[in-house]
């Protein structure tokens, strides 16, 4: 079993990650969004990679069923009933509707992967999960690190790091890349605690100049949850036991 982490998705095409195991993340805040969104009921997430491309889809919406969500900037775009801030995904607000999601990193990078084998979404919420899932899948893993605009971000990073940590600690023998062993010693610096690393992060200070420090409080929690969503056939869904061995 290897694994492999990619620092930002321009260091791969769509064609890249054809036939692959692929976790996707992107802490701040597209998948800690879409856990919650699902966590808190959503019947699925549409990520899509184009503003245009979420209002083309949400035109063909019927009875209310389907709502926009995401941002541009850290901001809720125009004519969008949600932006990107996960403690607005409240089970009230997104119990059994659909929701198509665009954000500036996350849902490009998601939707980057849709050659993919498997497509899995992660973020602090739901590392052990993951963990004892791709342990248990013993196929080579790439983790792709949603970024900044392109660039890399420490917060990706670090969780790509501790994901891998809670791995080697299940399988000793994983082999890993020159970038997945630098999101370990990441990990090992920055991550004991992940609030003030989100703080500090160049993202997490320009969330809290826009409002959202509350946002880093809660994205900052540790395996509270043991789902995993996975995005297949253009929808992000929790996994169910059936599709765990597929």
């Amino acid at each position: 079993m290897k694994i492999h982490t990619l620092l930002s998705p321009l260091n791969a095409d769509e064609l890249y990650f054809t036939g692959k195991t692929v976790v996707v993340i992107d802490v701040l805040r597209a998948t800690s969004v879409i856990l919650t969104a699902l966590k808190n009921g959503a019947k699925e997430v549409i990520p899509v990679g184009t503003i245009e491309f979420a209002m083309k889809v949400s035109g063909n919406a019927f009875g209310g069923h389907t709502i926009l969500g995401g941002e541009r900037n850290t901001k809720k775009i125009e004519g969008f009933t949600f932006g990107n801030s996960p403690l607005e995904y409240t089970q009230e607000n997104i119990e059994g509707k659909s929701i198509i999601l665009f954000t500036t990193n996350g849902s490009k990078a998601i939707v980057k992967t849709k050659f993919a084998e498997r497509t899995l979404i992660g973020s602090f919420f739901n590392l052990e999960a993951l963990a004892e899932f791709l342990v248990s899948l013993n196929n080579d893993v790439e983790i792709l690190c949603s970024g900044a605009n392109g660039m890399f971000c420490l917060e990706d990073t670090v969780c790509a790091g501790k994901l891998i940590r809670k791995i080697q600690k299940l399988n000793g023998e994983i082999e890993l890349t020159d970038a997945s062993k630098a999101s370990i010693e990441l990990n090992g610096v920055f991550g004991k605690n992940i609030g003030e690393m989100l703080r500090n992060a160049e993202h997490g200070k320009k969330l809290i100049e826009n409002g959202f420090e509350e946002d880093l409080d809660f994205i900052s929690q540790i395996d509270i949850w043991d789902i995993i969503p996975r995005f297949e056939s253009s929808v992000i869904k929790i996994m169910n036991n059936d599709e765990e061995n597929k």
